[in-house]
């Protein structure tokens, strides 16, 4: 290949770009993430060009112009923009001479079923991987493809797109790497012909990963259908507890990871082991599991101290009264139209206080307990709060979030799920439940009746946090939402570039809140502005634990791993 060839190529490629893949509002429908449309704005559509043979050569072209003095390399990229690129790539490389040459792509989350990969390709081990993709924004996605392949222990040289739409500068996640970014074309070689310059993004300056990890542990055969909250880390002063999809709970010590103890609960359904979140009581560990019971151990050796058996399945997580001597959990039954509950127990003995049984759906929410007023609140996939007597068990009031149908009460679940806890803001004297048909109700905690209501572009699966007379809740269309629990609006939102199941949490003055894309994210709570960020490879659909002795962080994956870091050095603020 001559510098001529590439020289025509380029030329092509611009024509190409400029007269069939740059589209605006005037001449077609761009929508955004909640599904409004743009008026005005433009974007590149470049998979028009990377799907289309001629403009194909000519990208595989421009890329081995600039990798010519390579050696052995491996190319690959994120789907579904990236696949063809590196088809192109590796079959031009194939036919130039490069016997070796390989390709693979990343999934955005891994496959459910078959062989349920994250990487679809062969890697090769000891050979520098060069990522590629059409385009080149902020970042984000690409610097995650790295650290992804970093974990499991390949080097990536090279970052190479066909268009790129900042300056090098923008990229620190990458060049601190030593990665070098290079691109066929930038924004400003169409500047002339189409008017365009960069976008105001957020995440433009997206620093790498600032934490440092200790130590890591992943429990065997996580279950990846299920890509909810699963079991929160717990701590004391020695050791973080989890549960697992397989029904382990572990105790490890947190200095090294090293299992303490560990506890197998009966067989499971489905894939479904302990989802509960360890509740710490004194010397005991309770928590729920999917064979329907609830245990107490001792945390020491984890030797049952007792069992409640009456349930068919337990996901709720317990918790407890405020001289923690009652314990309050969501219970699951099998039968026809009593299909939840809610039980308190003697934290000592496991003997039941009282219970309430008569839910007509499946009870996997957290109860609230409120110390002020000596009530329990929980929520169920019937749509609705409870409100009792933490004493008695007497209900005092039920507010229905929605109706579900007769075919919703017949299986147990309806579109108005209440899956999170709920939160209380005192100040208010209001309690805040979410559902997963996307509306956050701000409930009188008197009278049960619903003072305000906000609408979301999807469901919620998480527990609503409040903090400084403001509700912080993560939701299914990607953003966390900061809302006046008073008025029900919008203060601000973060946008997280991927599905969030998890819960946000307060620690040391900042929100904490994991994603859909492996990015446990520090936040500003008063702007929403990006203080640190930590990146997995798997998706986090759980809160953190944190041991403020040891400034530790415990971090764990919806595939059953657990991750104990700290932060490393000075952190790069953005916003």
């Amino acid at each position: 290949m001559t510098s001529t060839d590439a020289k025509a190529a380029a030329e092509r490629l611009k024509f190409a770009i400029i007269s069939r893949a740059f589209v605006t509002s005037d001449t077609a429908k761009i929508s955004r993430k909640n599904g409004t449309v743009r008026d005005d704005g433009w974007l590149f559509d470049l998979r028009r060009l990377s799907l289309e043979g001629a403009s194909m050569s000519d990208i595989a072209t421009l890329f081995w112009e600039a990798h010519d003095d390579v050696g052995p390399v491996q190319v690959g990229g994120l789907e579904s923009g990236a696949i063809p690129v590196v088809a192109a790539i590796v079959a031009r490389g194939f036919d130039s001479g490069r016997a070796d040459m390989s390709g693979f792509f990343v999934r955005k989350s891994r496959k459910r079923d078959g062989l349920m990969q994250m990487i679809e390709g062969m890697l090769v081990p000891d050979r520098p991987i060069i990522l590629v993709d059409d385009l080149l924004n902020t970042g984000e996605s690409i610097l995650r493809q790295v650290e992804i392949l970093e974990e499991l222990g390949y080097t990536v040289s090279g970052v190479w797109t066909i268009l790129r739409f900042r300056d090098t500068g923008a990229y620190a996640g990458l060049t601190s790497k030593g990665i070098a970014v290079r691109s066929a074309f930038v924004l400003d070689d169409f500047a002339k012909e189409l008017g365009v310059s960069p976008p105001k993004r957020e995440h433009a300056h997206l620093p790498s990963s600032s934490y440092e990890v200790l130590w890591k542990f992943a429990s065997d055969n996580p279950s990846y259908q299920h890509v909810v909250p699963k079991s929160d880390p717990a701590i004391d002063t020695e050791r973080v507890y989890i549960g697992s999809d397989t029904g382990i709970l572990w105790a490890l010590n947190q200095a090294d990871g090293s299992v303490a103890w560990s506890f197998r609960s009966g067989s499971s359904a489905s894939g479904k082991g302990i989802f509960s979140s360890p509740l710490m009581i004194g010397d005991t560990v309770c928590f729920g599991s999917y064979d329907g019971n609830v245990y107490a151990l001792d945390v020491k050796t984890g030797k049952k101290k007792w069992v409640y058996l009456e349930a068919d399945w337990v996901g709720s997580s317990p918790t407890a009264n405020e001289d923690g001597t009652v314990i309050f959990i969501g219970l699951e039954f099998g039968l026809w139209r009593k299909r939840g509950g809610i039980v308190a127990l003697d934290a000592a003995t496991g003997a039941k206080c009282w219970s309430y049984t008569d839910m007509p759906c499946y009870t996997h929410a957290t109860p609230l307990y409120l110390a002020a007023h000596n009530e329990v609140a929980i929520g169920s996939n019937d749509g609705a709060v409870y409100l009792f007597d933490a004493q008695t068990g007497h209900l005092k009031w039920k507010h229905q979030t929605g109706m579900p149908t007769e075919a919703e009460l017949d299986s147990g679940f309806s579109s108005f799920d209440i899956k999170g806890s709920l939160a209380y803001d005192p100040s208010s004297d209001i309690l805040v439940a979410v559902n997963t048909r996307g509306t956050v109700l701000f409930i009188d905690r008197k009278s049960g009746s619903l003072r305000a209501g906000f609408g979301a572009e999807a469901g919620f699966f998480s527990t609503p946090l409040v903090h400084d007379g403001k509700v912080f809740v993560s939701c299914l269309d990607k953003n966390l939402y900061c809302l006046d629990p008073k008025t029900a609006t919008v203060l601000w939102k973060w946008d997280a570039a991927a599905r969030i199941f998890a819960s946000p949490v307060l620690i040391e003055g900042s929100l904490y809140i994991g994603a859909n894309s492996g990015r446990l994210t520090e936040l500003d709570p008063a702007t929403g502005s990006v203080r640190s960020v930590f990146r997995a490879t798997e998706r986090m659909t759980n809160r953190p634990a944190y041991n403020p002795a040891t400034k530790n962080f415990f971090v764990s994956t919806f595939a059953n791993e657990l991750y104990c870091i700290a932060k490393s050095g000075p952190q790069t603020r953005t916003g």
